[in-house]
């Protein structure tokens, strides 16, 4: 398995529209056929958001059911729910765990967006992680400066977090770490020793650092929720991320792991 490579797919977020970007896929169905069609591609985790009947982020566990729903029937994808700040309030962000998805995003600590705080209090934290324990969900751990490994590693000798740890080592987003190859060095050598981890680049970063994360032995995350063009002036389609980034694995001779393997190397019983 040393030579696998994860890719997940981030298809909406909370922040794309389509006049953002016409191929932003927004009702559970339209989510569910682009997870379906990068699954087709290479992609083995989906990492989802939900939105309501405006288009605007929800935390619903109605909704996040039906996107779940409408994946299973097509694929065995690993289903990764988030639990972000942009979603809702921290009395429901919680709320789809209890759907049991396979993994979900817990964010180990605040930070801040464009415009906004990305707000995740210490109690809320522990809670998100007692409760994905509770469900049997795997967390994946999501890092945006460098204070927040050394939480999910305090959060792991209190017991509240499980071997092997996952991590998302996400750049360049607007507040936080910029997207160097220095900042992505510093994060990846504070990891601990036999963890997994991926990279989340946003923007402009999103070539290069892919790139460096294959290259350093991680994993890779592309999307619309991260990346809306690939060349300015040209919107990029969740399909084409992929595409794109699975060629860069071949490049550099990696190999494209299934869902089956992707619980294998993450520790997801299935």
């Amino acid at each position: 398995m040393d030579n696998k490579t994860i890719i997940t797919v981030a298809p909406t977020g909370n922040v794309p529209d389509k006049k953002m970007n016409p191929f932003t896929p927004v009702t559970p169905e339209e989510i569910a056929e682009d997870v379906y069609n990068c699954y087709l591609e290479g992609a083995s985790v989906a990492h989802i958001h939900a939105r309501n009947e405006k288009g605007g982020p929800t935390t619903d566990p109605v909704v996040f059911q039906e996107i779940m729903d409408r994946i299973r029937k097509k694929c065995d994808i690993i289903i990764q729910l988030s639990t972000g700040a942009r979603g809702g309030g921290l009395e429901d962000r919680g709320d789809c765990l209890r759907l049991k998805p396979e993994m979900a995003s817990l964010t180990t600590g605040s930070s801040n967006f464009p415009g906004a705080v990305n707000y995740n209090p210490p109690g809320f934290i522990e809670n998100l992680a007692l409760k994905m324990h509770e469900f049997g969900v795997k967390p994946e751990l999501e890092i945006f400066d460098l204070s927040m490994i050394e939480t999910a590693l305090y959060l792991f000798k209190k017991g509240l977090l499980k071997a092997p740890l996952h991590f998302n080592l996400v750049l360049n987003v607007p507040g936080s770490l910029k997207g160097s190859a220095r900042n992505l060095f510093i994060l990846k050598e504070s990891l601990p020793a036999q963890c997994t981890w991926t990279v989340t680049a946003i923007g402009k970063s999103h070539k290069r650092l892919c790139a460096l994360a294959l290259i350093l032995g991680g994993n890779v995350r592309v999307g619309l929720e991260d990346v809306l063009e690939l060349k300015q002036g040209r919107a990029a389609s969740n399909l084409e991320l992929v595409k794109n980034v699975k060629a860069m694995a071949k490049m550099l001779d990696k190999e494209i792991a299934s869902p089956a393997e992707a619980r294998a190397i993450l520790g997801i019983a299935k």
